[in-house]
């Protein structure tokens, strides 16, 4: 019994470290990805703090619609929401958020927004009303061209 015990313990401590390290990881990777200047900035989903952010900035705002399982989703926050201009551009001219459709209040969105395909992204005005949306992935030119078209119009239905 005495040569199994030194042997739980260095199994113990060594899934102690292994966690410690999963831990400290995972928090490194959110803190990085939400604060590289060279990502869009993304209020993480809150449409409600949306609003009110771009009440008091007076911006637009932009929407990443998306799901966990979605691929053309993944892919436009690797490429796409990484591009330095699209980051300085989305980040200097709107509010943005990402909204998870399938968590919170996602669903109740997504009906109210009429969703029926992932990635939906969507530019509101401050006040929350609809200007501009399109489902589907984008490249960088073409996100900047939407983003550009959004500011330039006035709020409507989608």
């Amino acid at each position: 019994m005495l040569k199994l015990f030194p042997n739980k313990i260095a199994g113990l401590f060594l899934v102690l470290i292994i966690s410690a390290c999963a831990f400290i990881c995972n928090a490194q990777t959110k803190t990085t990805h939400t604060k590289n200047p060279h990502n869009i900035v993304f209020i993480e989903d809150s449409w409600d703090e949306a609003l009110r952010q771009a009440a008091l900035q007076n911006k637009y705002i932009f929407v990443d619609a998306y799901a966990s399982w979605c691929g053309p989703c993944k892919m436009l926050k690797k490429y796409t929401f990484s591009n330095q201009k699209v980051a300085d551009f989305f980040n200097a001219n709107f509010v943005n958020v990402s909204i998870d459709m399938e968590k919170g209040d996602g669903p109740s969105l997504a009906t109210a927004w009429r969703l029926q395909a992932y990635p939906t992204l969507i530019i509101f005005d401050a006040k929350g009303r609809p200007v501009l949306g399109t489902a589907g992935y984008m490249g960088v030119n073409d996100l900047l061209d939407f983003g550009k078209q959004g500011l330039s119009k006035k709020s409507s239905a989608i």
